[in-house]
C-alpha cells in the first residue's frame, strides 16, 4: 500500500508494445490549430483582492494534508448522513472508491439542506426561449416539493426501487433537473439522453442501461419552433425492444401544463401526463434516501471509437464532493452570484455546473431553453443583464458564433461579469481575447477548463484571482491533479520542449469515473491498458488513466490541448464517434464503403466529413447522399449531420485493404498527404484531391458521372 502522506509519482511507465501506425487512424491533434506562445494576462485586481485566506490558501493546503487526505477539502463541503471511514480504498486499480463508509444523499445536498436556510433563494430562472414568455424563478422550496412529488410518482406509480436505471430524454427546461435530483432521492441511477439525439439512438441507450422507464416531454422550442419530441420516444421503445428492452412506463411532462403539444396520443396503460399524475401526489414528502458514498448516481453515454456508446458510470460521494469542490474553486462561485451555463444538461457539463455542482453549493442558476442567438445574437447579453449574472460559463464554439454574429453586441449591454469560463474544446486565442475584452470588459478572471465526461469534473485550468491567463492554454493541473504527457512509449515529454504527447493523469481523484456500465474489461482497457506495465498490480501508480487527448506543456506549467488523438471527434464541445457514425452510412444499402474524418472548421472546431464509395451499378449518387444524411440522422441525431458527403470512385488502402483516414482527413484539411507510395492504388490520391478541393460549394458533394475505378489491391 502506497504512503498516504504524499503524491506518490511513479517512474516513468513504458507501455509493454509500441503502437504500430498502420495509417488507418487520423488524431485531431494532426489538425489542430497550432498558434505562438502568448503572453500572460494578469488576473483581475479586484477579483484578486477580494480572494479570502482560505482560497489564496488552497494549493498549500492539498499540498500539506497529500494525496488522498486532501480531497478531503471537497467532501467537508457536503452534509454526510455518516461519515466515511476511510477517503481511498485504492486496493482494486483501477477501481477506486472514494470516501468509503460514507453514507448520503444527492438530492438533500442540493435542496433540502439549501431550502432549510432560504427557502425564498431562487434555485433556477427558467428562460423560456420565446422572448415574450416570461421568467420562470423556481425557489429551493419549490424545488424541493416538485422533487418530492416527482420522486413519489417514480416509486409508487412506476415501481422505480433503488439502484433502477430510469432514461431521461428532456430539453432544457425545470422538469429535467426536477426528474433528474428526483431519481437521487429515492437511490435510482438516472441516465439523461441528450433532447437532440434521435430516438434510435436514445433505443439503445435504454437497452444497454435496462431501463424500463422513460421520461420525455411532449414539445419543446429550438430556435423560434415548437418541436413535436413525442415521436422520439415512440421510435426510442422501438429501438429498445429489438434488443431485448421493454419500456414499462413513459412519463410524459408537458411544456404546456394542462395543453397537450403533441400529435402522438398518450398509449393507455403505459403513458402518464405527468402534470395531471402529479396532483394526486400535491404535497407528498419523500425522505432522502442516505445511499452508500460509492453507489451509482447516473450513467452518461459517450461516444467511443468502437459505434457502441460506452455508459459512463458515476459515483455518488465522490462524484458530487468533486464538483462541488471546483464549482467552488474555477468557477468562484457562492450562493449570492446568479450563474449562467450556457451548455445542455443532457450533456455532463450540464450535470456537473448546471445542476450538481452549483445547487450543492446554494447558487442561484439560469436555465436556458433555446438557442442563444434567437432571435438575434444580442439574446444571451440582454438575458445576463435583466437577471444580474455575474459568473458565465460556455463553449468556444459559442463564443465565435456570438462574435461571428455580433461583435459589437456586448457594448450595448449592462452586464458585468467577474467569471468567464469555457469549455468543451480548446479556445483559440483571438478568440480568448474577444471573450476576454469584449464580454468580460477586460475586468473579469477567464477560466479555459479541461476535463472530460469520465473524469466528472474540471482538471485543468487557472484558479481566478490567483493564476495568471495564458490565452491558448487551459493552464495548471487542479490541487490534487498529477498530469503529464507522455510519448507511445511511456517516457515523459519534458516541460517547454515544445514536443506534444498523450496526456495522462498519474492519480486518481474523486469525480473519476467508476466503470463502463456492465462492462469493466472495456473500462480497463480502454482508459488504462494504454500505459500500465502490470495488470496485476495493486499499485495505483502502475495505472495511469489515458485521456485521449494530445497535450504540450510549457516550462511553466501550462498545458495546451491539442485535441482527440483518436477517432472521436469534438464537435461544438460534443463528442461522436466516427465508428457509429460509419455505422449508420454502412446501413445504406447502396454504400459498399465509409470512412468519417474530422475538419475543421471556423465556428464548431471540427465537423465529421463522410466519404463512402458506392456498390457496383448504382445510378444515382445524389438519391443516396440524401440517404446517407437521413440515416445519421435517423439514428444518431442532427447534431452528427456531416458537413458534407464525398462519393468518390475508390477509397485510398493500404495492400491489406485497410482505408487511409489520414489522407482524407489532409485532403479536406488542404494539408500535404505524406508518402502515399504505398498505397495500393497511389493514383486515387489524386483523384480525390481534385474532386474535394476542385470542386465548388455546397453542402452535399458527389461526382456522379465517374464509373468506379479498377481495384488494384486485395479487399
Amino acid at each position: 500500500m502506497p504512503s498516504r502522506g504524499r503524491t506518490q509519482r511513479p517512474p516513468a511507465p513504458r507501455s509493454r508494445r509500441r503502437p504500430v501506425d498502420d495509417g488507418d487512424s487520423v488524431s485531431e491533434a494532426e489538425i489542430a490549430v497550432h498558434w505562438k506562445e502568448e503572453e500572460p494576462v494578469g488576473p483581475p485586481a479586484d477579483l484578486a483582492a477580494s480572494l479570502g485566506p482560505s482560497e489564496r490558501a488552497l494549493r498549500a493546503r492539498f499540498a500539506r494534508l497529500g494525496f488522498p487526505e486532501c480531497f478531503r477539502v471537497y467532501a467537508d463541503l457536503l452534509t454526510w448522513e455518516q461519515p466515511w471511514t476511510r477517503t481511498l480504498d485504492d486496493s482494486r486499480p483501477p477501481f477506486y472508491r472514494w470516501f468509503v463508509g460514507g453514507r448520503l444523499n444527492a438530492s438533500f445536498n442540493c435542496i433540502d439542506r439549501h431550502a432549510r436556510r432560504f427557502p425564498d433563494r431562487a434555485a433556477f430562472r427558467f428562460v423560456p426561449e420565446p422572448p415574450d414568455e416570461p421568467v420562470v424563478t423556481v425557489t429551493y422550496r419549490s424545488l424541493q416539493r416538485r422533487v418530492e412529488e416527482t420522486a413519489s410518482f417514480l416509486r409508487e406509480r412506476a415501481g422505480v426501487r433503488m439502484g433502477d436505471r430510469v432514461t431521461i430524454h428532456l430539453p432544457m427546461t425545470p422538469e429535467l433537473p426536477v426528474t433528474m435530483l428526483a431519481c437521487a432521492r429515492i437511490g435510482a441511477v438516472h441516465s439523461v439522453v441528450f433532447a437532440g439525439f434521435s430516438g434510435e439512438a436514445c433505443g439503445r441507450r435504454i437497452a444497454d442501461s435496462g431501463s424500463r422507464v422513460l421520461v420525455t416531454m411532449d414539445a419543446f422550442w429550438r430556435n423560434g419552433r415548437l418541436l413535436d419530441h413525442r415521436p422520439a420516444a415512440e421510435l426510442a421503445i422501438a429501438t429498445a425492444a429489438q434488443d431485448g428492452q421493454s419500456v414499462d412506463h413513459v412519463l410524459v411532462w408537458e411544456r404546456y401544463p394542462g395543453r397537450y403539444s403533441s400529435r402522438t396520443p398518450p398509449v393507455t396503460g403505459r403513458d402518464a401526463l405527468l402534470p395531471d399524475a402529479l396532483l394526486e401526489f400535491a404535497g407528498r414528502r419523500v425522505p432522502p434516501e442516505p445511499m452508500p458514498s460509492e453507489a451509482p448516481l447516473f450513467l452518461m453515454y459517450t461516444s467511443g471509437t468502437t459505434g457502441r456508446p460506452k455508459g459512463v458510470q458515476h459515483g455518488t460521494g465522490g462524484y458530487l464532493s468533486y464538483t462541488a469542490g471546483t464549482t467552488r474553486t474555477v468557477l468562484d462561485l457562492h450562493p449570492e452570484d446568479v450563474y449562467w451555463c450556457l451548455a445542455d444538461i443532457g450533456w455532463i457539463t450540464g450535470h456537473s455546473y448546471i445542476v450538481y455542482g452549483p445547487l450543492a453549493l446554494g447558487a442561484t442558476s439560469v436555465l436556458y431553453e433555446g438557442v442563444p442567438t434567437f432571435p438575434d445574437s444580442g439574446r444571451p447579453w440582454r438575458i445576463a443583464e435583466a437577471l444580474n449574472v455575474n459568473v458565465f460559463h460556455t463553449s468556444p464554439t459559442a463564443i465565435r458564433l456570438l462574435r461571428k454574429l455580433g461583435p459589437a453586441e456586448p457594448e450595448r449591454y449592462r452586464f458585468r461579469f467577474r467569471i468567464l469560463a469555457t469549455v468543451g474544446e480548446p479556445i483559440e486565442p483571438q478568440t480568448w481575447r474577444w471573450y476576454y475584452e469584449a464580454v468580460g470588459k477586460r475586468s473579469a478572471a477567464v477560466v479555459d477548463t479541461w476535463w472530460q465526461t469520465e473524469t466528472g469534473g474540471i482538471l485543468c485550468s487557472t484558479l481566478p484571482g490567483l493564476d495568471a491567463m495564458k490565452p491558448g492554454s487551459t493552464g495548471p493541473p487542479l490541487p490534487g491533479i498529477d498530469p503529464a504527457i507522455l510519448d507511445d512509449r511511456g517516457v515523459e515529454v519534458p516541460d517547454g520542449s515544445g514536443r506534444a504527447g498523450n496526456l495522462v493523469l498519474r492519480t486518481p481523484w474523486p469525480g473519476l469515473m467508476q466503470t463502463i456500465w456492465n462492462d469493466p474489461d472495456r473500462f480497463v482497457s480502454t482508459y488504462f491498458a494504454r500505459y500500465n506495465t502490470d495488470p496485476k498490480s495493486r499499485d495505483w501508480r502502475r495505472w495511469p488513466y489515458f485521456s485521449g487527448d494530445g497535450a504540450t506543456r510549457t516550462a511553466d506549467g501550462y498545458l495546451r490541448i491539442l485535441g482527440r488523438i483518436d477517432d472521436v471527434i469534438n464537435v461544438a464541445g460534443h463528442r461522436l464517434g466516427t465508428k457509429e457514425i460509419e455505422s449508420a452510412c454502412l446501413s445504406v444499402p447502396d454504400v459498399a464503403e465509409a470512412a468519417v474524418i474530422p475538419e475543421a472548421d471556423e465556428v464548431k472546431g471540427r465537423v465529421p466529413v463522410v466519404y463512402v464509395s458506392l456498390r457496383p451499378g448504382v445510378s444515382d449518387p445524389i438519391r443516396v447522399t440524401r440517404d446517407i444524411a437521413d440515416a445519421i440522422e435517423t439514428q444518431i441525431g442532427k447534431i452528427a449531420q456531416p458537413k458534407e458527403v464525398w462519393v468518390v470512385p475508390e477509397m485510398p488502402k493500404t495492400r491489406s485493404g485497410k482505408i487511409m483516414r489520414r489522407v482524407l482527413s489532409a485532403i479536406s484539411n488542404r494539408r500535404d498527404v505524406g508518402d502515399v507510395t504505398t498505397l495500393a492504388d497511389p493514383a486515387v490520391v489524386e483523384e480525390i484531391r481534385r474532386l474535394v478541393q476542385g470542386a465548388g460549394a455546397g453542402p452535399v458533394r458527389s461526382r456522379p458521372s465517374d464509373p468506379p475505378r479498377k481495384r488494384t489491391g486485395p479487399r
